[in-house]
């Protein structure tokens, strides 16, 4: 947006809208402009993040860490880390929101509603669209670890 489409909005609506209401949009669109080129970047070693226990009913050896988010300032996505110890798994879900993840260490498997299972590893991408049920599992003797990006809003 631009300073010229507040003017244009301004004149073209003045009779429908208030003042009041074009003058607090203008000044909602600078806060918005000044407090995003004051945000810094945000570094952050996966060891620094706190690492809670995923408390779903079904989960098992879940954990998950968000290091970067909406209190860092994120203005649209979250993301997140998900560890599953050996033999441990994400509870069986579905969500209204798509969630794309890359996995970062071991191996793993990512089974669908139908029950099919498809394997995953250490480099491999994988989307999980809205309201798709799934569940992640390690069948592994080692970690299996992977980013997984969201909405901020369901972080």
């Amino acid at each position: 947006m631009s300073i010229l489409f507040y003017v244009n909005f301004f004149s073209f609506y003045a009779e429908e809208v208030s003042v009041k209401n074009c003058v607090y949009g203008f000044i909602k669109y600078f806060q918005y402009f000044y407090d995003i080129k004051n945000l810094s970047m945000k570094i952050i070693a996966i060891d620094q993040v706190e690492k809670i226990k995923v408390r779903m009913e079904g989960a098992a050896g879940a954990w998950k860490q968000l290091p970067l988010g909406s209190r860092d300032g994120a203005p649209v996505y979250s993301y997140r880390v998900f560890t599953l110890e050996p033999g441990g798994n994400t509870p069986f879900h579905s969500h209204p929101y798509e969630h794309m993840n890359f996995i970062i260490e071991g191996q793993g498997i990512l089974k669908n509603e139908a029950g099919e299972e498809r394997s995953l590893k250490a480099g491999d991408f994988a989307l999980v669209l809205p309201n798709e049920r799934h569940q992640y599992r390690n069948k592994s003797d080692k970690i299996f670890r992977m980013i997984c990006g969201v909405p901020k809003e369901f972080e």
